[in-house]
């Protein structure tokens, strides 16, 4: 026996003997860095520590569990287009993460995602203060803005209307939208999207008050109506109809959105809203989190284009934010002072992270300011506007 080949051909069919290109080290290190914001500064934990360790097996040397060439994120040789996906060869040769990653190619994890919000969701406060729903399609302005940039920085349609979409602040949308028009560009987008709704604690307050004046920042409002059990049923209902009647291709993530929010209110179905809320939510979020990751293989994350993403994901965020407090400073002045325009920036869809920092910035102005219902009106809204927004850019561009 030749222990001497031994170790040798252990060697040569390890991972350290088939790394061919610094850039899998450095997604390595990426993938750690990650982890450790997931971790250690609890930035989105439940999806970015399950993307971060998608990302580090994929770009691990010969793990064998995913396959960017099976999934048309790569250019045909012979034709000089993204390659064709065959399901039946994945099927057959596939890893684990290629199994898992049917399901964000074929629509379902966002699509389930968006029951489980729906089932966490209280419209209440959006009812009851209708007109904040115009802060939620105001804070989408950040998506057109990024979109038109994008064209002009050499994406093409279907591209940079992915790449706008990260402006709604709305991880499950993005992925959805994006999987459909741009999959060669999931990985920066869906890490952009999330990473910024991490970092709204950070990135909105500076844009509040510098678009706010104290006296409006002080603001307080009047206490919302009360709801009735009728008006919340009927609502979820009633905004599938008309909405995907306008825009049916908004129809798997909005339907799926205000089934969750049905299966809640409705009263005789508290199993399943509790099954959607927490065990549906925990299972998706697993799958979604690790095969998106992994779609950052090093070859096609480590581009220019990755790094445009990510800045022009960062100005639509930005430019969302202004959108909704801008419109917030002119509902402040057309209602003589009743409304307070730092509700505006929770008009993006991070629930309800967003209107927790209104509600914070509020107090800060004015300790005895409760902003948080009246930002929550404009938050739950910012979902359906980034749904709606999604649902357009699709029936365009699909």
């Amino acid at each position: 026996m030749d222990i001497g080949a031994i170790f040798s051909n252990l060697f040569e069919g390890s991972g350290f003997a088939n790394v061919t290109d610094v850039r899998q080290i450095i997604m390595i290190v990426l993938a750690c860095v990650l982890l450790y914001l997931g971790i250690a500064k609890k930035f989105e934990p439940l999806l970015l520590v399950g993307i971060a360790f998608g990302m580090l097996l994929s770009n691990l040397p010969i793990s064998g569990v995913y396959h960017p060439e099976f999934w048309g994120t790569q250019i045909d040789p012979a034709t000089g287009e993204l390659a064709k996906i065959s399901y039946s060869t994945i099927l057959k040769e596939g890893g684990l993460v290629d199994l898992l990653y049917i399901g964000v190619k074929i629509g379902l994890y966002p699509s389930l995602i968006f029951i489980g919000v729906g089932a966490m969701t209280d419209f209440g406060p959006m009812i009851a203060n209708a007109k904040c729903m115009l802060l939620g399609a105001a804070a989408q302005l950040g998506v057109y803005v990024a979109f038109a940039l994008a064209i002009a920085l050499g994406f093409n349609g279907q591209e940079a209307a992915s790449i706008g979409i990260i402006g709604g602040a709305d991880g499950p949308t993005a992925i959805w939208l994006t999987k459909e028009l741009a999959p060669h560009l999931l990985a920066p987008i869906a890490i952009a999207a999330y990473s910024y709704m991490a970092l709204i604690p950070l990135i909105q307050p500076p844009i509040m008050r510098a678009l706010t004046t104290k006296k409006e920042r002080e603001t307080k409002m009047e206490q919302m109506r009360s709801v009735s059990k009728a008006e919340k049923i009927i609502f979820p209902v009633a905004v599938t109809i008309i909405t995907c009647l306008f825009l049916p291709s908004v129809a798997p993530l909005l339907g799926c959105l205000m089934f969750g929010n049905l299966l809640k209110e409705c009263g005789v179905t508290d199993r399943l809203s509790d099954t959607a809320q927490n065990a549906l939510m925990n299972i998706v979020t697993l799958f979604l989190g690790i095969s998106v990751g992994a779609t950052a293989f090093y070859d096609s994350f480590l581009t220019l284009n990755t790094i445009k993403i990510v800045c022009l994901g960062l100005l639509a965020f930005a430019i969302s934010t202004a959108g909704g407090v801008l419109l917030g400073k002119v509902m402040y002045k057309v209602t003589g002072g009743k409304v307070n325009p730092l509700i505006g920036s929770a008009g993006v869809s991070a629930v309800p992270m967003a209107a927790r920092v209104s509600q914070v910035e509020g107090a800060k102005a004015n300790p005895s300011n409760f902003l948080l219902m009246h930002a929550m009106s404009a938050n739950v809204s910012g979902v359906i506007g980034s749904a709606v927004a999604a649902g357009f850019l699709m029936a365009v561009f699909g």
